[in-house]
């Protein structure tokens, strides 16, 4: 009774194999029905349980299984999905953020790039201003050399002849007529320039005094008479002289003046113009550089959009084969749990379950009362037993060595398929071979996910350390940025403190100005008053005594002091004049250096028919530009934080990508190897056992 319990047993667990995993469904139920079968084997089949009731049971188990498995499935999809769509959009985003970029770059190129141009001719034309300006320099200051040179040839000639005639009247009135027509000789020149009529009639009076000496035993009155007038006209040459002198010495005074304004007006205009050529050199250089850097940023922008571009066209091919593939797994799933169902709806229908309850017992009942023998039991092992004994103890050694519950089943079925009576070892094989293939199935199904973990965990990894990499590049930019906003602030407030400096210097100024021109004024009208004064004076002193000096009566008025004291009013009248001069001088010279300091220091202007523009006006164009410059780095900033935000929520994803995939990818404590080893041993032994099989 107890082999035939023993027997009935093997026999239902060879059934067991057979009814609860069909052939469509190894891939998924193979391990879970064998090891419920050996249960089966283990616990000698309850009396309370039918072998149909456990396969129902175990069918009912693998539809709930794949049921869950099936959710599951959906629910990493699910996260893949979102993933893919959170990615596709913050790809987007990026490559119209590199458009709005290019843009933005394009138009910085063109924009500095026509200043540069334009900065470019207004150098030239300062170029062109600056030659001229230094040639006409160089002009008047030939021009200045020439005067001066003939000024001092006709001054030299002034005095000569003012000295000779000084020693001709000494050598006259000690009636040397020889030597003083010697002398006389060396004014002839000047003579003739400065007074031709007057030169003529002191010859004359010359010529008479010398006849009058050739002449024997003269009259001394007559002799006298001669001689007074030659030295009175010689001594009125003198003073001709000695006043076209002074005059050319004013003219040679107020042609130098004239020079040295016009030199400092030419100077000043050429230093005006090189410094304006200088900023302008600096701003062309400043526009030239914008454009160098606008253009590296379009290539960067431009490369990036195209990564973008492509990154996306890969994710979106990537994401729809993962989609076809969980659609067919979704298919798959769906079809095992319909066909898990159907077979179970056959087992418990009355064909099945009902035939069961009804003819199994009394089959059972049957062979116990037939009597079989011991020896018909083993007659019917007899057909291989070594093979079988064989088969037995290579699948359960290497069942043990490996630890393969898949071997060790097989094992026991050698053993129950002795109690056959068909082929004992045909139910065996197809096992053997079905295993294999579902085995070999498995390995490559593991290949390809193993390859899909591989590529998803490294793209992962990389767009995690991609992401890692740009938040702390964009950190660094928007510190940087920061930095750069609180020096602008700093500048712009040092800036506006120098522009409330000038403009109360330029206040002060125009205050010293206004003092300064109304005392000027009021000299210059004392002195021009006190000269018409002296003018009249000496207008009467002269007509008194020129009017005297022919009256009767033997006083012809005090002539010698008259002279003295008409020689002081005119050094007075001289005074006043040159006190006029020089205030004139002063006052055009500080009115001169005001305009310029105002120039200088002030806003823009008209100067010399160009524009210019002064400290002032360049501190509060700084000021504007610096604005300018702060505007741009606090709009930089803003769409640095907000990239940052973006590449932020970007690695946020990736990281819990990283995580869903953990589940799939990563077996905390069987490695992929090791599973592949495992599994190459267990086709290894299967295929060993089935060429016993095919052997004996």
């Amino acid at each position: 009774q107890a082999l035939i319990a023993t027997q009935t047993r093997s026999t239902w667990a060879a059934a067991l194999v057979d009814v609860a995993v069909p052939h469509s469904l190894w891939g998924l139920g193979l391990l879970s029905a064998m090891r419920i079968s050996l249960a089966l084997l283990g616990s000698g089949l309850a009396a309370n349980v039918t072998p149909t009731q456990k396969v129902i049971s175990l069918l009912e188990g693998m539809v709930t299984k794949a049921a869950a498995e099936k959710d599951e499935d959906a629910k990493s999809f699910d996260k893949y999905t979102a993933w893919c769509e959170d990615t596709a959009r913050e790809k987007g985003f990026s490559i119209q953020d590199s458009t709005k970029a290019i843009g933005q770059h394009e138009s910085t190129i063109n924009v500095e790039s026509s200043n540069a141009e334009k900065l470019a001719g207004e150098i030239g034309e300062l170029d062109s201003q600056i030659s001229g300006n230094e040639q006409d320099l160089q002009t008047a200051t030939e021009q200045r050399l020439a005067e001066k040179e003939e000024y001092e040839a006709l001054h030299q000639e002034y005095q000569e002849s003012i000295d000779a005639t000084e020693r001709a009247i000494v050598a006259i009135k000690k009636m040397d007529f020889a030597g003083g027509a010697s002398l006389l000789q060396k004014s002839t020149v000047a003579a003739v320039k400065v007074a031709p009529d007057f030169w003529s009639r002191i010859m004359k009076a010359f010529h008479s005094a010398q006849l009058s000496l050739m002449q024997q035993a003269p009259e001394a009155a007559a002799y006298e008479s001669h001689t007074g007038d030659i030295v009175e006209m010689l001594e009125g040459m003198k003073d001709k002289f000695e006043e076209e002198d002074s005059k050319a010495t004013r003219e040679e005074a107020n042609r130098n003046h004239q020079y040295e304004l016009s030199v400092q007006d030419l100077s000043d205009a050429i230093e005006f113009d090189k410094q304006t050529r200088a900023e302008k050199a600096g701003a062309r250089a400043e526009s030239q550089q914008a454009a160098a850097e606008a253009t590296g940023e379009l290539s960067i922008a431009t490369d990036s959009k195209k990564a973008d571009q492509q990154s996306l066209s890969d994710l979106n091919a990537e994401c729809s084969r993962q989609t076809s593939e969980f659609q067919e797994r979704q298919k798959t799933r769906a079809e095992e749990i319909d066909a898990l169902e159907e077979a179970v709806d056959i087992l418990k229908s009355g064909k099945v379950s009902g035939n069961a309850a009804k003819h199994l017992a009394q089959l059972q009942m049957r062979k116990s009362n037939s009597g079989t023998s011991f020896a018909q039991l083993r007659s019917v092992s007899k057909a291989s037993p070594a093979v079988a004994r064989q088969l037995f103890e290579l699948l359960q050694n290497r069942a043990r060595k490996i630890g393969s519950e898949a071997l060790s089943l097989v094992a026991t079925q050698v053993v129950a398929a002795q109690s056959s009576k068909d082929d004992p070892m045909a139910k065996v094989k197809a096992l053997i071979s079905d295993l294999i293939d579902k085995l070999e199935q498995q390995a490559a199904e593991e290949a390809e996910h193993h390859g899909w973990c591989n590529k998803e965990l490294g793209s992962n990894k990389l767009t995690r350390e991609k992401k890692t990499s740009k938040v702390e590049q964009l950190n660094a930019q928007i510190d940087e940025l920061g930095a750069n906003i609180e020096k602008e602030n700093k500048e712009i407030s040092e800036l506006q403190s120098q522009v409330a400096d000038i403009q109360k210097s330029m206040q002060v100024a125009t205050e010293q100005r206004n003092t300064e021109h109304k005392e000027n004024e009021a000299t210059i009208a004392d002195a021009s008053e006190a000269q018409a004064a002296v003018a009249k004076a000496l207008s009467v002193l002269k007509e008194f005594y020129d009017k005297a000096a022919s009256a009767g009566g033997g006083y012809t008025g005090q002539q010698s002091s008259s002279t003295g004291v008409l020689g002081f009013l005119e050094v007075i009248a001289g005074d006043f004049a040159r006190l006029q001069a020089e205030t004139e001088a002063v006052e055009e010279e500080n009115d001169r250096a005001y305009k310029k300091f105002m120039l200088e220091n002030g806003g823009c202007g008209y100067h010399k028919g160009a524009t210019v523009c002064g400290l002032k006006s360049e501190k509060e164009e700084l000021i504007k530009k610096t604005e300018k410059s702060k505007k741009k780095h606090e709009a930089k900033k803003s769409r640095t934080e907000n990239e940052r935000d973006d590449v932020q929520n970007e690695l946020n994803d990736a990281n819990e990508y990283y995580d869903a995939l953990q589940p799939q990818c990563v077996k905390p404590n069987v490695s992929v190897e090791e599973r592949v080893q495992k599994r190459e041993q267990e086709i290894q032994s299967l295929q060993e056992a089935l060429s016993i099989l095919e052997g004996q």
